[in-house]
């Protein structure tokens, strides 16, 4: 059959068409390679622009043209099935085979003899979680989720003894040997004992590090078996264990006085709250806060503040699979891992407590440098292809030796993306790339930093992220340079840039009521706060209250 459609593919055809032009006849001859792949009228006004052809002709040839490519094709098709007739009359195809062909391409393009997809343990195992989470189990689960972060949190506190502790045994060790040098001992004598030190170091910190994945690993399986479980035994209600099961256990909390008394002994957390409308018809109204807080505030549990679990924890786990999640905007430097700066603080955050939906902050972050490496070749060889192809100089081969060497980092501006079911209050993490630039006081609304805000909103409407906790002044931490002029044009160029991407959002969300907090460092002073506080007002559209009062 394929021997026959071969055949009568790829045949030229000669298109003739005759015209008069005053007394002259003329005729037009185009060979056509048939099946034509072109569309018929594009055919036809190459053929008009070509060869010059009058326009009182220009719609007699398209219907011409048309009618002779119709007829032509419809003649190839009769033919080519009256050649697979005759091959399956005279037994050169197999009957039975070709049947089978035709059924397994129904049953492919059908969508009533579609294979039904197989269910995902991650998408039943969030069903069930957010069946329980808002049923009587909801207390059950959040206190079993605490205990395990009890248990993970004891853990880390004696690896840190024991960290400490080494640490210690070798400092004694190093000023023993410090003050032998230059008398019984070298340089070589003192290098080598660093050596072994640092190896101990390692040793230690790797077998605490699995010990610390094993646990979480048996953690989350224990609990993912027990949600299971307990979904399947509320379905049963003759099940006379089952309020054993999700039976509150108060003895399992034992509130610490003294422990309650240190939070109230932290800095006092300054807050004010603005609500807002944007927008010029349709209006939107927006929450606004503006916090004096640590950004990991928001991430981090108490550990012995029961009341704290209940209120951090359950509008979290509520909100977990549902169009209401709550993200936060981390400024960080251009490589993809969290050992140093703010990073390593999150992650160890993140490693204080269990994650029982998502990977694990180490895989997740191991998946973003596979994804970032990919987009780095293809960036880099187009970069490639189109040095090659255009002009070459100097600057140029610096510029592309540049993007070579540090193709595996990612640039200012760009984000990438954690989720987290484990932490106190928010459910996405957005790692912002920014560099020494946004230090210095000459930003302005086209810098990289503000552009990767932009892009984070956009993702904010596009994935039902409701709340988003934002640095205001586009640091974490106060420095010396960092004086209040400064901190009043970033502050102003933030304020002001946010508010035309929140206007933005109408038209990529069609207006949704949406809460975006402001964090500046806890370093700034009250008085610097209630500027930025005026400020905030000034900027936007603050709703005003209306007081009503009685005529007597």
């Amino acid at each position: 059959m394929k021997k026959n459609r071969e055949r009568f593919c790829n045949k030229e055809r000669e298109f003739v068409y005759k015209f008069k032009v005053g007394t002259e006849c003329l005729e037009l001859r185009v060979p056509l390679k048939f099946p034509v792949q072109e569309n018929a009228s594009h055919l036809h006004g190459r053929l008009m622009l070509l060869h010059s052809l009058p326009c009182f002709i220009e719609n007699d040839l398209k219907e011409a043209l048309s009618h002779f490519i119709e007829e032509e094709s419809l003649r190839d098709y009769d033919r080519d099935a009256e050649a697979c007739l005759e091959a399956v009359k005279s037994g050169e195809v197999d009957l039975h085979q070709l049947a089978n062909t035709w059924a397994k391409a129904y049953a492919e393009s059908t969508l009533e003899h579609a294979r039904p997809e197989e269910p995902s343990w991650d998408e039943d195992f969030a069903d069930v979680y957010h069946d329980l989470i808002h049923s009587p189990a909801s207390e059950t689960l959040l206190n079993l989720e605490h205990n395990y972060f009890v248990s993970i949190s004891e853990l880390i506190g004696e690896r840190d003894v024991e960290l400490k502790k080494l640490r210690e045994r070798q400092g004694i060790e190093m000023e023993k040997v410090m003050q032998e040098l230059g008398k019984s001992l070298t340089d070589q004598d003192v290098n080598s004992l660093a050596a072994q030190h640092f190896e101990s170091q390692q040793d230690l910190e790797n077998k605490w590090s699995n010990e610390l994945k094993q646990s979480t690993a048996i953690q989350k399986q224990e609990y993912q078996e027990w949600v299971i479980k307990l979904h399947q035994d509320l379905k049963n209600p003759n099940n006379s264990s089952l309020s054993e099961e999700i039976k509150v256990q108060p003895n399992q909390f034992r509130e610490s006085v003294e422990a309650v008394g240190r939070i109230y002994e932290e800095q006092r957390k300054l807050e004010e709250s603005f609500t807002i409308h944007l927008g010029a018809q349709l209006k939107t109204m927006h929450n606004l806060r503006l916090l004096r807080a640590d950004m990991l505030d928001f991430c981090k549990h108490k550990r012995n503040h029961r009341s704290g679990v209940k209120l951090h924890r359950l509008q979290t786990a509520l909100s977990l699979y549902s169009t209401s999640l709550c993200g936060l905007v981390l400024l960080v430097d251009n490589r993809i891992n969290s050992y140093s700066g703010i990073k390593r603080d999150f992650a160890t955050v993140c490693q204080e407590c269990t994650d029982f939906h998502f990977p694990r902050i180490e895989e997740q972050l191991e998946v973003v440098q596979q994804v970032a490496l990919y987009a780095r070749t293809q960036r880099r060889s187009k970069l490639k292809e189109a040095h090659d192809s255009g002009n070459q100089n100097g600057g140029n081969d610096d510029k592309n030796k540049n993007t070579e060497r540090n193709y595996l980092n990612i640039l200012p501006g760009e984000f990438y993306i954690t989720r987290h079911s484990n932490l106190s209050e928010i459910h996405v993490a957005f790692h912002l790339c920014v560099d020494d630039n946004v230090k210095s006081g000459n930003i302005t609304a086209r810098d990289p930093a503000i552009m990767g805000l932009r892009n984070i909103l956009k993702v904010c409407c596009t994935h039902d992220i409701t709340t988003i906790s934002i640095p205001l002044l586009l640091v974490h931490d106060m420095s010396e340079e960092m004086t209040i002029p400064w901190c009043l044009r970033r502050a102003e160029l933030v304020f002001k840039c946010v508010k035309g991407f929140m206007m933005e959002m109408a038209s990529w969300d069609g207006g949704i009521s949406r809460t975006v907090q402001f964090l500046v460092p806890q370093s700034i002073s009250e008085e610097m706060f209630y500027q930025l506080s005026n400020m905030l007002p000034q900027i936007f559209r603050v709703s005003s209250t209306l007081t009503l009062t009685s005529k007597h």
